[in-house]
């Protein structure tokens, strides 16, 4: 398989936020964190969604909230969207009670020894009905000409296998009362697979919040 152009790149991005918005509007989620919102990309796609009556973006860098005031402009005028300072390693009591929250190609950002403290926050403290995480396949990388041991982004602590991957949620998703299910996004390899995976959790009945 011929390595994807930047178009084909630029492609994988819009499939990631349309498959993820799809996803949280099958499941008829109505009120919405985006984890980790960054430059907004996704939080500007589910603020089109009329379903979503709550829609929150939170972010630890002033200056991409900052960016991200200027980009949302009247959006931020009602009650509807709110921006958040914070970071998904750290329970946050804004985010109690929500149908759903997203962590789009942010969980790589973290340090490995931090992975611990997201979990609590985001699936223990938090407790949302539903969570949908995307992050890099790296065994696609070299379709996208990396050499061994280089990630996609300077910034990236780590980019895991499917199998990595795969083990970490299902024991996430244990511990805290989810069933999870697993598929990729984008391209597809018959050896290295797709580009982007995804985990999207499901709070089972009766699970209870944790403080």
């Amino acid at each position: 398989m011929i390595a994807p152009d930047a178009s084909q790149v630029s492609d994988l991005h819009r499939e990631r936020l349309e498959t993820v918005v799809q996803l949280l509007l099958a499941h008829g989620v109505r009120t919405v964190c985006d984890l980790g919102c960054g430059s907004g990309a996704l939080l500007e796609r589910l603020v089109a969604e009329p379903q979503f009556e709550t829609v929150i973006g939170l972010e630890q860098s002033y200056s991409a909230l900052e960016h991200l005031r200027g980009r949302l402009g009247s959006a931020l005028t009602g009650a509807r969207v709110r921006l958040a300072h914070g970071s998904f390693t750290e329970a946050d009591p804004r985010l109690a009670g929500l149908d759903a929250a997203v962590m789009m190609e942010t969980l790589e950002h973290v340090e490995p020894d931090l992975l611990s403290q997201v979990e609590r926050a985001v699936f223990a403290v938090a407790h949302p009905g539903l969570v949908i995480i995307t992050t890099p396949n790296v065994e696609s990388n070299p379709l996208l000409g990396l050499r061994p041991g280089r990630f996609r982004h300077p910034d990236h602590r780590f980019e895991w296998s499917r199998a990595r991957f795969a083990g970490w949620a299902e024991g996430v998703a244990q511990r805290n009362g989810y069933a999870v299910t697993l598929g990729g996004i984008g391209w597809s390899h018959p050896r290295f697979g797709a580009p982007t995976q995804m985990a999207s959790f499901v709070r089972k009945p009766g699970t209870e919040q944790k403080v």
